[in-house]
């Protein structure tokens, strides 16, 4: 989205553009700041405006909301399935290694840049590891992208994962509310430590075969590798996840999908509500002997 237009109700007369901008627009101070020194950034009635303006009933406000940064990754081609899209964000399912950026590997940073031009900068909202399949969503402008960042770990922006554990896990249903935080050898690995971030996990097993449970997975708040380090803890590591200790590695990265998302589109007020279907390597696993 290159504008953002609003139009003054008669409630909101006498108020100043900033008041605007902070209130029913929710635009952070960082972009508010910004604006103000962009040519047409901010405009009453076609004419630029002041934050300190006031506005009266009618009055139409535009906001020059379009990336001032480039994607500097590598353009490349990759085929990634876009499952809802609007002029605000997009939903697509990410493929098994497939990084959000990285270098030469393939990535998302670098699919933008090969479908937008380098121009467009790109805006991930959520995080998936490089094993993690499934559902992602990215913002096209800076704004929209603040707007959904603040709604992760709300009811605005709920998401279900599904999982191939190790072992029959029981209880059928349960909640991990256990701190994570970096482990102290391996950087790049995630531990259980008592004075690490609080993390909460609740899951749900919905199917089990042999010596492998199915699980549907919520997460409450967001961790780095959160699930696979939660369900590690519980003496079922994921099928694959050679990190935190699978035997089980009948796959070739965790048996993590990012299944379901809830969002309430911060602009139109309206529900996006997108599944990905479960990977046919994973749905494999539980059909397995």
């Amino acid at each position: 989205m290159e504008q953002l237009t609003f139009t003054v109700t008669t409630e909101q007369a006498g108020r100043t553009v900033k008041s605007i901008m902070l209130g029913e627009l929710s635009m952070s101070n960082t972009l508010l700041s910004s604006l103000k020194f962009r040519p047409n950034g901010i405009l009453k009635n076609g004419s630029q405006a002041r934050v300190t303006d006031r506005v009266q009933p009618g009055d139409t406000l535009s906001f020059s909301i379009a990336d001032r940064h480039e994607n500097t990754a590598a353009p490349m081609a990759l085929n990634i399935p876009i499952l809802w899209e609007d002029d605000s964000f997009l939903l697509l399912n990410k493929p098994a290694g497939v990084g959000v950026y990285g270098g030469n590997r393939p990535n998302l940073a670098g699919y933008f840049a090969s479908r937008w031009g380098n121009a467009r900068e790109f805006h991930p909202v959520n995080r998936l590891d490089v094993g993690t399949t499934g559902l992602l969503a990215v913002a096209k402008d800076g704004y929209a992208h603040d707007r959904l960042r603040r709604l992760l770990h709300t009811d605005g922006f709920q998401r279900e994962y599904l999982a191939v554990a190790e072992g029959i896990v029981a209880p059928d249903t349960g909640v991990v509310a256990l701190p994570i935080s970096r482990h102290p050898v391996n950087g790049t690995t995630r531990a259980i430590d008592p004075n690490g971030l609080p993390s909460r996990t609740e899951y749900e097993v919905l199917k089990t075969s042999e010596n492998r449970s199915l699980l549907r997975l919520r997460l409450h708040t967001g961790r780095t590798h959160q699930i696979r380090v939660h369900m590690a803890v519980l003496g079922h590591p994921l099928v694959g996840d050679r990190q935190y200790g699978a035997s089980d590695l009948a796959l070739s990265h965790p048996a993590l999908h990012s299944h379901h998302v809830r969002i309430l589109h911060p602009l139109t007020g309206e529900i996006v509500d997108v599944t990905a279907p479960l990977p046919e390597d994973m749905a494999a696993l539980m059909h397995s002997p």
